[in-house]
């Protein structure tokens, strides 16, 4: 009887070390796993066209990036979709951090409502924002406006025929157009495109009259004098465009469409990936090198941790689709 239960006794603490044995073999493998991360080059995904904001947002952070982590951080523009290509892909990729993607607000807080069986916010995890930007109001040259009074005053005199351009169907280039509309009480054509690059070049090429957009892709245009910009549509004006004025100050006090840019990454990625990342991220964006580029852009390095990121994203998700619903705006 008591040999039976010493028997007993001796297998429970036998299998109990083996537990142990194996948290402590975990625990271990995890660690490595982490400090491991990365040991190959790592993608991320862009939803928009070379040449938009989202576009030089992402190589504007991938160079620094690819040096801290001691691995290549490549580039892949997906555009479509409003976005949805992008963010379906990184939804759908392995969660082991070499997959993220570089998001840009319009498309994170705007295509959900007009795309509800693509994705959606909860499969994407916040690791950091990057840069933050007031629109600008830009019209080509040629138009004959300088200001956003002639611009409505010209739109008024030809009803229906003023076209803008926007980087897609329910993007925020095109709900901010439809803003102007229904503030201004005017009327013009929504011309959509896959990014914002490729709006930039008709803009360029006159077969769209203005567009309205973040100020990185539309700077050395404007300082050339190939385009016009006739209001920013923040809060305050940028230091790099004094002489633009805000769009409160132009006369429209509702017009505000801010965009920001930042990276997510697959929903299930581990939790010491994100902090590895975001801890990179933070440390990138607090040099006076990436400051300054970010600044000579028509942007603000704007840093906010993955908690920081999900709470905003959920406001803004709200603000803009009251914007929707009142705009009526669908998906294609």
């Amino acid at each position: 009887m008591h040999q039976t239960r010493r028997r007993l006794l001796a297998r429970t603490a036998q299998a109990a070390a083996t537990v142990a044995v194996a948290v402590v073999g975990l625990g271990t493998t995890i660690a490595a796993h982490a400090q491991a991360y990365p040991n190959k080059p790592i993608t991320m995904i862009v939803g928009a066209a070379p040449g938009g904001t989202t576009d030089i947002a992402a190589r504007l952070l991938a160079e620094p990036l690819g040096k801290a982590l001691g691995q290549t951080v490549v580039v892949d523009n997906r555009s479509g979709a409003s976005g949805a290509l992008a963010a379906v892909a990184v939804k759908r990729a392995e969660p082991d951090g070499y997959t993220i993607l570089m998001q840009y607000s319009g498309y994170h807080v705007i295509t959900p409502h007009i795309q509800k069986a693509a994705w959606d916010l909860k499969d994407l995890r916040p690791v950091a924002n990057v840069l933050t930007a007031p629109q600008l109001i830009v019209v080509r040259e040629g138009l004959p406006v300088k200001t956003t009074a002639e611009l409505i005053a010209y739109a008024k005199k030809h009803p229906g025929k003023l076209s803008f351009a926007s980087s897609g169907n329910g993007s925020l280039q095109h709900v901010t157009g439809v803003m102007l509309e229904q503030q201004a009480g005017i009327e013009m054509i929504h011309v959509p495109y896959k990014g914002t690059g490729p709006a930039l070049q008709d803009l360029l090429g006159g077969q769209v009259d203005l567009t309205f957009g973040t100020p990185p892709p539309f700077m050395p245009f404007i300082a050339s004098g190939k385009l016009r910009a006739v209001a920013v549509t923040g809060k305050e004006r940028l230091p790099s465009l004094p002489n633009v004025p805000t769009a409160a100050q132009a006369g429209l006090p509702d017009l505000d469409a801010g965009s920001w840019f930042a990276v997510f990454a697959p929903v299930k990625t581990p939790q010491a990936v994100v902090d590895r990342l975001t801890a990179e991220i933070a440390k990138i964006m607090a040099t006076p090198e990436f400051k300054k580029k970010a600044s000579e852009l028509g942007a603000v390095a704007d840093y906010m941790t993955p908690q920081q990121l999900e709470a905003h994203s959920a406001a803004e998700f709200l603000r803009w689709g009251k914007v929707i619903t009142a705009a009526k705006i669908q998906a294609d």
